[in-house]
Formats: C-alpha cells, sequence, structure tokens
C-alpha cells in the first residue's frame, strides 16, 4: 500500500489508504485517518530505489488525481447569473441554498463511473472565533432530488467532468471550504480547494426556502437594489433621502459574515433568518455586543460622523470589518435602519426600510402613550416619560414563521435602534406585521413594544395637589401616522399604514386596542367616554415653514354645542429631538377664546425666526402643546403638533452625457438659508459605481451665500445609476440631494 503526499503546479492533494473494498461498491467510502508521508524515501540501494520508483509510478497512473477545479466563478459565468449574484464585487463562487451550481473538475485520467466514485467535502467553519464548525459530504449520484446534498456528472470530456451540485433549502449560510474526495481501489485521495471557498446565501428565489418572494419585481427591489429611499420629518412634512445600501460593494459581504461571527450564535442557527435576523438587530447597534454603530442624540458628534452625514452603509461596514470590530461613530435611528437593510440583503433577506412618523416610545409596558399635566394644565416634565418621535425608522424583512400560529408570516419588523432592552440585548423583532394589526401582543418577538409605537392611544392625565391621578382626555389617533417606505421599481412613497393597523376609529381598530391593553401594565385604562362637544386642533399649511422663515400655524376650534362656550388656552412651543426628548421651551403664552354657538374659529399663531433660531437642535424638529379647559362644561382641551423646519436641498446637475471611462462633470449648488455663516462644511458624495466615498472639505458658507462645486466622476459600468450627496454641517442637517444618471456604454 501506498502513502505518499503529491503536489503538481495547482493543486495540493493528501492521499489516504482505505481500509476494506473499492469504496466505489459499498455506497459510499469511509476514510480511515489521514496520515501524510514524505513524498521521497532514502534509497538502500539503486536495485531497490528502482523498484521503489517504477512501484510508485505504476500506482500513481492507477489512482484518479485531481489536476484542477473550475468552480466557474466569474461574474458573467452562469452560476453568477443564475443564482442572481453577479452584483457582487467578490470574485468568489457566490450562491443560494437550494438550488444547482456547476462546476469543472479535471483528473489525472478519465473518470471511470465503474471503478471511481467522488465526494464533495464541505466545512462551514467560524473564522474569527472558537465556534464548532459543520461539516457536510456531498455524494456523487445519478438523478438529483431536491432537498438533499447531492451532485451528478451532467457532461464528461477527455479527463475533464462537469458537476451539478445540489445544496440544501435549508442550509446555513456562510462561507465554505471545500474539498474533492477521489476514491479509487483502496486509496482516497484529498484535494483541498482553498482558497476557492463557497459563500452560501439565503434564496428568495426558491420556494422551499423561508425567504422566498414570489414577486420578482419585489426581488429585485428587496434584495437586489442597492439603492432605497429613506423617509423622515413629521407627518405632514414627509422628508426622504437617498441612501446607498451598497450591499454588493467590495468587502461588505465579508463584513457581513465577520458580523454574524460575533453574534456568538451556533452556526447550526445561521439556517434561520428569524434567528439571523434578530442577531443582526442586535449586532448593529453597540449597546451591549460591540456591534456596528454607536448611537448620539445629542447635538455634538466630536470624534465622529454626524448621523445626517452619511448617506451609505458601504463605508460604516468596511470601517468596521477593516478595524476588526471597533464601533463606527454616529447613528440615529435612520442610519441603523439602513445598515440593517444593506446587511440583510446582502445575506439575501428580502427587507426594506419602514419609516412611522408620530412614533410612541413606551417605557412602563402600559400599551399606552402617558402624558402627565399639573393642575395648571401644564405639562410635568418628569413624569412624562413615554415620548413620541417625530418620525422613527426600522426595518421589514420578509420570511415565514414556522414558530407562530398560522398567518403571521411575510413581513416582520426587525429594529437595530437600541432603544429598550429584549431578553438582556438591545434588539428588537423579528415582529409580525399582522400581530401588530390585530393586537396579538402575546406573540414574539417585542410585539408589544412595536404595537404602542403604532397604535397607542395618548393619554393626558391630570395630578392633583394630593398625588392622585385622573385622566383627563384621550387622543385615539395621533400615534402611528403615515407609514411609509419606498415603492417597488420607483422612487416613490407608499403609506403601508393599513398594513399596521385597521382605519383610524373603526370597530376593527378599536377591538385590537382594547386587546392589546389587556397584556399591558394598565389593564383598566379606558373608562367609559364622556360627552365633549369642543375640539381643538393645530393646522398647517402646505408643506410647512422652511428654516430662516417664521413658522406660521394655527389653532383651529370647534364648538358643536348649541351654546357658548369659553375657554382659556395655553400654548407651548418646545424645541425638540425628533426622538420626541425636549430641549428647551422657546415660547409660552395664554390665548382667551370665545366660542359662538357651532362656530369654528381660527387662531392665527407665529414663531419668529429670531425666537427659536438659538435654540434648534440636530433636524429643528419643534412640538406645539396646546391645553385648555372649557369654563361652561370643565372638559379638558389638549393636543400636540410636531413640526420640522424644512431644510434646502443640494441640486446636483450632469453637464454632459456620462459614458463608461469617460470623464463626467456634475454641478452641485447650495444656498445657505440662515443669516449666519456656516462653518466647517463638509460635502461627501457616493454612488456612481464608486468603491469608497468622495469627501471634499469646502470650509465656511457665508450667510445667504451660494456655494458652486464642480467635480468629475469616470463611470465604470453602464446602464441607469444615482449620485449621492450630503452635507456635514453642525448649523445645519438634513442637507442633501442626488440626481438620476444613466451611463452610456463606450
Amino acid at each position: 500500500h501506498l502513502n505518499f503526499t503529491q503536489q503538481t503546479t495547482q493543486t495540493h492533494s493528501l492521499l489516504v489508504e482505505m481500509s476494506g473494498s473499492n469504496p466505489s461498491t459499498t455506497g459510499g467510502p469511509t476514510a480511515s485517518t489521514p496520515t501524510a508521508v514524505p513524498t521521497t524515501t532514502s534509497a538502500t540501494s539503486s536495485t531497490s530505489s528502482a523498484s521503489a520508483t517504477s512501484a510508485t509510478r505504476a500506482a500513481t497512473e492507477r489512482l484518479l488525481m485531481v489536476r484542477s477545479v473550475d468552480f466557474l466563478k466569474s461574474k458573467d459565468g452562469q452560476n453568477r447569473r443564475d443564482h442572481h449574484t453577479d452584483a457582487y464585487f467578490s470574485d468568489k463562487l457566490i450562491v443560494r441554498r437550494g438550488q444547482t451550481f456547476q462546476m469543472w473538475i479535471e483528473f489525472s485520467r478519465p473518470f471511470n463511473p465503474k471503478s471511481d466514485n467522488l465526494q464533495l467535502q464541505l466545512k462551514l467553519e467560524p473564522i474569527f472565533s472558537s465556534n464548532p464548525g459543520i461539516r457536510i459530504s456531498v455524494p456523487l449520484v445519478d438523478v438529483l432530488e431536491d432537498g438533499r446534498w447531492e451532485m451528478k456528472i451532467v457532461e464528461q470530456k477527455d479527463n475533464r467532468v462537469r458537476l451539478s451540485v445540489n445544496t440544501l433549502p435549508t442550509a446555513s449560510i456562510g462561507r465554505y471550504k471545500v474539498t474533492v474526495a477521489c476514491f479509487s481501489t483502496r486509496f482516497k485521495l484529498l484535494f483541498p480547494c482553498t482558497p476557492n471557498d463557497v459563500y452560501m446565501l439565503f434564496n428568495p428565489w426558491c420556494e422551499d426556502d423561508p425567504v422566498y418572494l414570489d414577486n420578482e419585481a419585489e426581488r429585485k427591489e428587496y434584495v437586489l437594489n442597492s439603492m432605497g429611499r429613506i423617509y423622515y420629518g413629521t407627518e405632514q412634512q414627509i422628508g426622504g433621502r437617498t441612501w446607498n445600501f451598497a450591499q454588493f460593494e467590495q468587502d461588505v459581504l465579508e463584513a457581513c459574515l465577520f458580523l454574524l461571527e460575533r453574534g456568538q450564535v451556533a452556526l447550526t442557527e445561521w439556517r434561520d433568518p428569524v434567528i439571523v435576523s434578530r442577531m443582526i438587530s442586535a449586532l448593529v447597534n453597540s449597546n451591549d455586543d460591540r456591534g456596528v454603530l454607536m448611537g448620539n442624540w445629542s447635538d455634538s458628534f466630536e470624534g465622529g460622523t454626524s448621523p445626517t452625514a452619511w448617506s451609505g452603509s458601504g463605508d460604516i461596514l468596511r470601517q468596521y470589518y477593516k478595524s476588526s470590530g471597533k464601533s463606527v461613530k454616529f447613528a440615529q435611528c435612520w442610519v441603523y435602519a439602513g445598515v440593517t437593510t444593506s446587511v440583510l440583503r446582502c445575506l439575501g433577506i428580502p427587507t426594506r426600510c419602514v419609516t412611522n412618523f408620530s412614533s410612541a416610545h413606551d417605557t412602563d409596558l402600559s400599551l399606552t402613550t402617558d402624558i402627565y399635566l399639573d393642575e395648571k394644565l401644564e405639562l410635568i416634565k418628569d413624569e412624562t416619560s413615554d415620548s413620541v418621535w417625530n418620525f422613527h425608522v426600522w426595518n421589514e424583512s420578509w420570511m415565514t414563521r414556522p414558530d407562530l400560529p398560522p398567518g403571521n408570516g411575510g413581513w416582520q419588523v426587525v429594529d437595530a435602534t437600541p432603544q429598550e432592552s429584549s431578553q438582556g440585548s438591545y434588539r428588537c423583532g423579528p415582529t409580525p406585521v399582522s400581530a401588530v394589526r390585530n393586537g396579538q401582543v402575546d406573540l414574539k418577538f417585542d410585539t408589544p413594544f412595536v404595537f404602542a409605537e403604532v397604535n397607542s392611544d395618548r393619554i393626558y392625565w391630570q395630578k392633583k395637589s394630593d398625588g392622585s391621578v385622573s385622566q383627563v382626555h384621550v387622543e385615539k389617533n395621533s400615534i402611528g401616522q403615515r407609514i411609509s417606505t419606498k415603492a417597488v421599481g420607483s422612487d416613490a412613497r407608499v403609506d403601508i399604514t393599513h398594513l399596521y393597523k385597521y382605519p383610524e376609529g373603526s370597530e376593527e381598530e378599536r377591538i385590537a386596542v382594547e386587546r392589546a391593553s389587556r397584556f399591558g401594565s394598565k389593564p383598566t385604562v379606558y373608562p367609559q367616554p364622556t360627552e365633549n362637544d369642543v375640539t381643538v386642533e393645530i393646522v398647517m399649511d402646505g408643506a410647512g415653514p422652511r428654516i430662516g422663515e417664521d413658522a406660521k400655524l394655527s389653532i383651529v376650534l370647534t364648538n358643536k354645542s348649541s351654546k357658548q362656550r369659553t375657554a382659556s388656552l395655553l400654548y407651548e412651543v418646545m424645541v425638540m429631538y425628533y426622538t420626541g426628548v425636549l430641549k428647551d421651551t422657546v415660547k409660552k403664552d395664554r390665548i382667551p377664546v370665545d366660542l359662538k354657538p357651532q362656530e369654528t374659529k381660527t387662531i392665527p399663531w407665529t414663531l419668529q425666526y429670531k425666537e427659536y433660531i438659538n435654540h434648534l437642535v440636530d433636524q429643528g424638529a419643534l412640538m406645539l402643546t396646546v391645553t385648555g379647559r372649557v369654563n361652561q362644561t370643565k372638559q379638558i382641551l389638549a393636543t400636540q403638533f410636531n413640526f420640522r423646519l424644512r431644510t434646502p436641498h443640494l441640486i446636483l446637475t450632469p453637464l454632459e452625457d456620462a459614458v463608461v471611462d469617460k470623464e463626467l462633470t456634475v454641478k452641485i449648488t447650495f444656498q445657505n438659508p440662515l443669516s449666519q455663516d456656516l462653518k466647517n462644511v463638509l460635502f461627501r458624495m457616493e454612488g456612481l459605481g464608486m468603491q469608497t466615498v468622495r469627501m471634499i472639505e469646502h470650509g465656511d458658507v457665508k450667510k445667504f451665500a451660494t456655494v458652486t462645486l464642480m467635480e468629475k466622476f469616470v463611470p465604470t459600468v453602464s446602464g441607469s445609476q444615482k449620485l449621492l450627496a450630503t452635507m456635514d454641517c453642525r448649523q445645519l442637517t438634513q442637507v442633501h440631494g442626488f440626481t438620476d444618471i444613466v451611463v452610456k456604454p463606450k
């Protein structure tokens, strides 16, 4: 029996002696423990040396040895096209599970199916941790069957065979090392294919994969589209910004797999999109696991990048990966959501960004948003711990939920913004959107918290001098407004509020709210309704005020009774972070009101530029609170209205047709709307096939001045693309713009 190690110009092979009979006739070989033996031995005489050489040559000629392996991994080849992975920058073989891929093997002699046998040995093992690996043997068969690890020969040419390899639709995703095992007579020859590893991803095109999505347009949008829109602002002033998810860019796939390893979850769990998405929601924030992004909701971003300055995920993920897991500074909700979309799309899970306007943050598990007033109807700031964010951005991912009752598959909320701890870690989801809609807050994961974000009632409580608390007003339709996501195939905004709740005030919606509240910390919160005949609301005309101008709103009161009503209204306008955290009171006053029977009265309300300019925080958000008591009936009037001061856009204008490998000049213009200078202005640009973000340090911009930049680009890929730009400046945030560019081939 001959044991030796052979090396060719392309391969390193290990030969091992087999015990027992020919494996090709026993239905599957089992190797003895491999042992490598030196390639040469000392000869005791010229005769014995010649005899050994002759025996070695004869044995070598009988062996089936691998000369080379071709994984057909080129980006424009059949494998990458069939698996919808041709857009990835990596030159590795990237496949989707539950689908066959092709490969060629060249042997030292023709393959003989009667005496030879083959096997692929796959090994999924961590690169950066001690997590136990997974080993898979893929046998050679005559007929492929779905749902099995198998391979068959589909073509044979001289010493070469082409294999079709079938993978499980429930296989763990990740990077697999591949070894070819050849069996002939009593020997097993192992051919490690390193560094030609195989990357396996989730497969939304495979019906047996839990992430299967049956609409091709939606698969292109939620898996393959690298550009998206993220919405922000207020429900009446919805702004949108373009985001470069960059899921196919250089090092992003490697960064995503590196991130999975940081999750300390068994590799066998990497097959389950429920577990993977929940793990990613924890790992994208850095609160308790040294994840990707460090949050910052203050107005100082020294030592990092302002959240409003980011316009894509690529630089963030590359920075995290190349620093071996050092958290990137800084993020707020839309950055967390953008990066989460990038990671999950990169791994093959259909995912989209979703924005909820007037998004409640329930801190006491009451499933209501509680606001406390004193006897003078002024807000008790220290006791009002629940907050309402102007907007909050999270993700939805598409998957089945076999762990829940039927009907809860489909879109699941996944939220990486660290708001509340879930099972000991800052994470949220996956939460079935259908369970939120029906008030089924007993279903996992984190359904009570998401329900409160979109459908809690805003309840006003009055605290008396003796410490007693009574409910004085309920707003049933102010939380969870105009829930938005990008349309499939266009940049339009789509309202998906109906997926999260029934129409406000409908019997179905009230049943869902009351069903959910029974699981909360205040299960008896809903008293019998009382008669109310005066209403108050705050109205804004058009798109609302711009930063640098006076803010003008209207307070509208309606007397529905046949009698006169009088009241004294207290209004207070406060500067607020978009999360609902209040900073300063800007203006506060009282307004006497006299309403005739059946009268509707509109009271103009103005906040001057000079009154607010020195109070503004990031994103220029304000909240106007109006409270009062009707003298005749003692009815409590209360409402809140969030609004923002709109910022200007960056205008991007290509100055000539875009052609591959030809220089293109793009003009970027911006006008400072403020009567003060902007300091240390930085512009960031990405897209158009660039693999990195271009940064332009512009310096200061004078008050009311117009900036014009001329930037040159050389497109490398033809087709429809986007070029994004953002401005990073402490005094003025959320300034960005984009342009669509069609790049022509040479």
